[in-house]
């Protein structure tokens, strides 16, 4: 493999190292520079997406996708499942959260989204949870909310992530997985590595796409903002939000800022649509549809 390659690997995490190493071990088996979408801590496994080359651009769209967790919350007494049912139902919706002492973060008072939370077991004073959360949600001052909601105070000591954003347990692999299908490919056979490493356009789904013409598309990849007439059809997106600049061939040539609503963007037609904010097609890849003369001011 060279140092080329882009794409997303995602790493069932063992209990262990933290997230940082474990990005920097794939980094070494591929020769590639890496970054990671979501840190977890070092005792919590699970789905940890990892960019690859181009793919760190993105590291800020990965970071505030929406998270799936399965964790155990063991309680400090005895307490009937009806009422932990109850009790746990009442933490779905918006949430006051502060980080907890160990976390690397300022400890400011935070507001997160519980988006759905569910009791899947109880045993004895052992409590298995599902929770789907917005990014950035501490899993482990949750357990202890519980805790003190029930009465009885509690902790977190198990946390497995399940999901991120559109990525799940059935995309992940081991490192060891990983590690051996980087030696097949230097022998000769990259098929089990190519399955392994996924296209950029995964992580950029929830995304509102810019489709541009192919005369566009060089300039875009070199930093011009995007006008209407490089424009071929748009998504629904909100003036200052995020968008996805895609070819007509379904590529992904980076992220952009809106700089009007989708309401007034007119396929075809003069005026700023949006600017680049990351690009991670190369250019050159399309033939060249501007001149210095035909550039947008």
């Amino acid at each position: 493999m060279t140092t080329e390659l882009s794409g997303i690997v995602v790493i069932d995490k063992p209990p262990g190292p933290t997230s940082h190493e474990v990005a920097a071990w794939v980094r070494d088996i591929l020769g590639v520079r890496t970054g990671q979408g979501g840190t977890l801590d070092p005792m919590v496994s699970g789905v940890l997406i990892v960019m690859l080359g181009r793919g760190v651009k993105i590291a800020e769209h990965l970071l505030a996708h929406e998270k799936e967790y399965i964790c155990v919350l063991k309680l400090h007494g005895d307490v009937p499942r009806e009422k932990i049912e109850e009790t746990v139902a009442e933490f779905q919706g918006r949430i006051y959260q502060r980080p907890p002492r160990r976390s690397a973060v300022k400890r400011a008072l935070r507001i997160r989204t519980i988006y759905a939370i569910e009791v899947l077991d109880v045993e004895e004073r052992l409590v298995l949870l599902r929770v789907r959360c917005e990014a950035g949600t501490y899993i482990r001052s949750l357990c202890i909310h519980i805790g003190l909601a029930l009465g009885v105070r509690g902790q977190m000591v198990e946390l497995r992530r399940t999901s991120s954003g559109g990525f799940t347990e059935a995309d992940a692999h081991t490192l060891h997985e990983l590690a051996d299908a980087k030696v097949r490919a230097d022998e000769g056979d990259p098929e089990p590595l190519r399955k392994m490493i996924l296209p950029l356009e995964r992580a950029v789904g929830d995304i509102p796409r810019i489709v541009l013409r192919d005369t566009a598309v060089d300039a875009v990849c070199r930093g011009a903002q995007l006008a209407g007439v490089g424009v071929l059809s748009c998504g629904t997106f909100a003036k200052g939000g995020t968008v996805a600049f895609m070819t007509e061939a379904g590529e992904f040539v980076g992220l952009g800022t809106a700089r009007i609503g989708s309401d007034r963007c007119k396929p075809g037609k003069h005026g700023i649509v949006a600017r680049p904010k990351s690009n991670l097609m190369d250019p050159g890849r399309y033939p060249r549809g501007w001149t210095k003369k035909s550039r947008v001011k």
